[in-house]
């Protein structure tokens, strides 16, 4: 069976854990708890005929990219770089966030989760930034980790792009 380290970073309050919750345990929760330092679950998928265990690591939200998050994101084969479609900043975060990785860990696979999708009519995002990350050839899906509206999918399209690069 394969195995495969995927980190979840972003910003504070973008939805990482209620992603990873939804994702592995299908459930949701209003309350919002702080990550402090890292939480890892895991998850076995079924991708084209293969079994994947992904194991996440939920990593604490930035404002600046620390070097500690920099050793929680060696030996991952990817990440989720997860903005809160509510908060136009969140997207400059995870933009400075995606360069420190490049620099400490060169290029892997990600994708950008628009999350909060079951929030539209408080989106600071337009469709024009979303188009100019669409430009930059970043692969994008919009999620609420609410509703659980594209949570599977992006999770799937990272094991997807992981798996290709093998």
């Amino acid at each position: 069976m394969i195995q495969k380290k995927i980190c979840m970073v972003g910003a504070f309050a973008v939805g990482k854990t209620s992603l990873v919750s939804r994702f592995v345990t299908s459930v949701f929760s209003e309350r919002y708890l702080s990550t402090v330092g890292v939480k890892i679950d895991k998850k076995v998928v079924e991708l084209d005929g293969a079994e994947v265990i992904l194991v996440l690591w939920d990593l604490a939200g930035e404002d600046e990219f620390q070097a500690v998050q920099a050793s929680y994101i060696r030996g991952s084969s990817g990440y989720l770089l997860v903005v809160d479609g509510t908060r136009q900043s969140t997207l400059d975060t995870a933009a400075t966030i995606r360069e420190r990785i490049v620099e400490e860990v060169g290029e892997l696979p990600f994708v950008v989760v628009l999350n909060k999708s079951d929030l539209t009519e408080e989106w600071e995002l337009g469709e024009e930034a979303i188009a100019k990350l669409t430009a930059r050839g970043w692969t994008t899906v919009r999620t609420s980790a609410k509703t659980g509206a594209g949570v599977e999918e992006a999770f799937r399209l990272l094991t997807r792009a992981i798996l290709a690069e093998d």
